[in-house]
Parts: structure tokens; C-alpha cells; sequence
């Protein structure tokens, strides 16, 4: 509405006087409808429409959660998988439509494009907790090692239950066996199997597993740990961890945990002969053509120590076992004898057995010599101090503990 038009006709209602719609219409060039609406409004003014409130989003509570998640760019199908899982009961359009619009704002880090050359390096990581449901509902939680040659994109993927450290030098011995060879470099996510977090200082360098660094070396391989929260590093291993969500189809498809690890083994086959859309070729065929005769062979037998799983060592002369390359004392009176080692479940110690008995146990350690202190006394006693009273054992140990492992 024209605002000189109405303060024409709000004169004439000061004076108590209706106005002449005609008359203001000729002098305003206007309709006379337009004047008697002004005249009306100005007459019954009405109240500002109230701006209707904003209808709250079921996506609301769970947004700081998929800007998360989408930070580390995850897809926008995963990221509804997880959510729902969390108690989110909208649809996925929804969440599709929110993540592609939060995309277009996000401002992306700066990551640098490797250029990947045949038989240079792999990739590996964890698909962790996954559930699956078999025919009967029981639902079956398993994880899944992950290995990708990013050259050719051929991939080796197995079904774990347990993500230990000797799971995860098992499945590498397997990897390269089904990828015919070991590459020069392997990339690993900042994981506690590879990397020792105890010893992690101020900067955040990056601290090696001394086992883990010792199986790298004897596989013949140089292992790079990514920084923090920067998958991009990883990227294709990264992608294959989202591809694995093709798995779900096979809810309450299943009887049992072989059933599990065949379809497992299966997805692993299809990925390797599906066209792959960063090479637009068969990753096995790109594999056997380009990079196969660049990895180089597994030492023969230099790995078996580490899936040794019924442990047996005879005490040497020094009284010790050899255990990782490093040495274990037990009492003198079992030199010569085979003895049982066995490892603990949290795999920081080793229990040694002689007929089914305990006779030591010990902290599993990277030093060369481990002496319990009775072992060192009984030792001493039986050798070099020989008919020497305890006591005098203790003292000399005491006075001359820097030297001893030389003795």
C-alpha cells in the first residue's frame, strides 16, 4: 500500500470526516479501490503476522555428530547407518540433503596427491565392530583386516574376531602371500598394534611397537604410521572400509561365523575383478600385468617365529630361554631341559611351564638378558660363585649389578 495515500486519508480521520475516494484518487493518479483500501486498513489496523516458528529438525540432535563424521569424509549412507543406530528415526533424504549441503561450506584441508607407483607401497587398516544378524537373529560382532596396493587397486581383505597384534602380523603374512609379494613401504593408521603410545612425546612423534617395528624389518618392509585424524592419507584403503557396507545386504542371509568368513572372501573376490573407477581397469588384471613383479618375496621361514602357537625351548647352559630374540631365566636345575612358553592374553607377559607346572614368569621386554632375582642367585651359585653362601651371592650381585650381564 502506498504510504502517501494513506497518510492523505488519515488527515480526514483526524477531522472526523470520511474522505472523497474519488477525489484523492484523481489527485494521487490512482484507482479509487486503491483509496478506500487504505482507508480501511488505516481505519482497522491489523496486528503483524507473528513469523511462524521453526519446526525443529530430527536431525537437530545429531549434527555435531555427522559434521564429525564428515570431516573424515565419511558418505552420507554410512553416516545414516550409524546415526540410526543411535536412535535417529528420519529418513535418509534427509541426511543426504544436509550432508551435501554442509559439503559445499566445509572447507577442506590441503592434502597432497601421491602419485602411486607399482609395487612402491599398500595400505592397511581395520573395518572394526561390524554386526551382522544371522537367519535366527543372533547377531555376530567381527572386524575386518583391510589391504589395498593402491597402484592397482587389488585388494585382500579376511574376517577377524580379535584385533591383537599377533592377529595383525598373521593377517599381513596372508596378505602378502595373496598378493604375491611384500612392497617397499606399508601405511598404517595410528593403531596400538604398530604404534606405542606410551611413548608418545609433547610433538606427537610417532613412537614404533618394538615387536612390530622388529616383524616390519624381518618382512623387509618400511612401515609409515599417517598423522591424526588425517585419513585422506589412507585414502583408498579408506574407501575400501566404506565399500565393506555392501556386507549388510547379508543380514539374516547367514547361518554361522564360515558362512561369515565366505562372504567375507567373496566381496574381496567381486572388488578385485570389478573395473575400478580411479584406473578404469580389473585391479587383478592391472596387478598381473604392472606391479606383480615389483613386490619382492617373503624371506623364507624369517616370520615363523612370530605364529608359533605351541612354544617349546630347551634351557641353555646359561640358564635361559629365548623367547622374541630375547632371553628368559629360569632355575639352573632345568638346563637341558624342553620347557613350555606361553604367552598372556594382555600379550605383555610370558608364563614358562615344565610338566604342565608354572616355574617362571616374566615381563615380556626388548632387552637382550631378563633375570629374575632368584634365578640370578641360583644362577651365580651354580657357576661362578660357586659354594658361596647366599648372602654373600646378594652382595656380590649388589656391588656388581652394572656388570653382571657381561658376566
Amino acid at each position: 500500500m502506498r504510504h502517501d495515500i494513506r497518510e492523505e486519508v488519515r488527515k480526514f480521520m483526524i477531522e472526523d470526516m470520511k474522505p472523497n475516494f474519488a477525489a484523492i484518487a484523481e489527485q494521487y493518479n490512482c484507482d479509487y479501490r486503491t483509496v478506500k483500501k487504505a482507508y480501511e486498513e488505516v481505519q482497522h489496523p491489523t496486528t503483524p503476522a507473528t513469523p511462524k516458528p521453526k519446526r525443529p529438525s530430527k536431525l537437530d540432535p545429531y549434527k555435531k555428530q555427522i559434521n564429525e563424521k564428515l570431516d573424515i569424509l565419511c558418505s552420507a549412507m554410512a553416516i545414516y547407518k550409524f546415526i540410526v543406530k543411535h536412535g535417529f528415526s528420519g529418513k535418509y533424504s534427509i541426511v543426504r540433503d544436509y550432508c551435501a549441503k554442509y559439503k559445499k561450506h566445509q572447507v577442506h584441508k590441503a592434502t597432497i596427491r601421491v602419485e602411486h607407483t607399482a609395487g612402491l607401497s599398500a595400505q592397511v587398516d581395520w573395518k572394526e565392530e561390524m554386526t551382522l544378524y544371522n537367519r535366527d537373529g543372533k547377531p555376530f560382532t567381527f572386524n575386518i583386516f583391510l589391504y589395498v596396493l593402491p597402484y592397482s587397486k587389488l585388494k585382500y581383505t579376511t574376517l577377524i574376531f580379535e584385533r591383537s597384534q599377533d592377529t595383525l602380523f598373521s593377517c599381513l603374512d596372508d596378505a602378502f602371500y595373496h598378493t604375491g609379494g611384500v612392497p617397499k613401504e606399508i601405511w598404517f593408521d595410528n593403531m596400538k598394534q604398530v604404534v606405542d603410545h606410551a611413548k608418545l612425546d609433547i610433538g606427537q612423534r610417532v613412537v614404533l611397537n618394538e615387536r612390530f617395528k622388529q616383524f616390519s624389518q624381518d618382512a623387509g618392509y618400511q612401515p609409515i604410521v599417517c598423522r591424526v585424524f588425517r585419513p585422506q592419507t589412507k585414502g583408498v584403503v579408506e574407501a575400501l572400509a566404506r565399500t565393506t557396507e555392501r556386507l549388510r545386504v547379508y543380514n539374516y542371509e547367514f547361518d554361522d561365523e564360515v558362512d561369515l568368513i565366505e562372504i567375507v572372501d567373496e566381496l574381496c573376490d567381486d572388488l578385485n575383478h570389478e573395473v575400478s573407477q580411479a584406473t578404469n581397469q580389473i585391479p587383478i588384471d592391472k596387478w598381473e600385468y604392472e606391479e606383480k613383479e615389483y613386490l619382492h618375496e617373503l624371506p623364507d621361514n624369517l616370520l615363523d617365529p612370530y605364529f608359533e602357537e605351541d612354544i617349546t625351548r630347551v634351557v641353555s647352559k646359561e640358564s635361559m630361554v629365548i623367547f622374541r630374540k630375547c632371553k628368559y631365566s629360569v632355575n639352573p636345575r632345568y638346563i637341558g631341559r624342553t620347557v613350555g612358553i606361553e604367552l598372556t592374553n594382555d600379550e605383555q607377559h610370558i608364563q614358562i611351564y615344565y610338566n604342565g607346572e608354572m616355574i617362571r614368569a616374566h615381563d615380556i621386554t626388548t632387552r637382550q638378558f631378563n633375570y629374575n632375582p632368584e634365578d640370578r642367585v641360583e644362577i651365580l651359585g651354580s657357576d661362578l660363585l660357586k659354594g658361596r653362601s647366599t648372602e654373600d651371592i646378594k652382595a656380590y650381585i649388589k656391588e656388581h649389578l652394572s656388570d653382571y650381564d657381561e658376566v
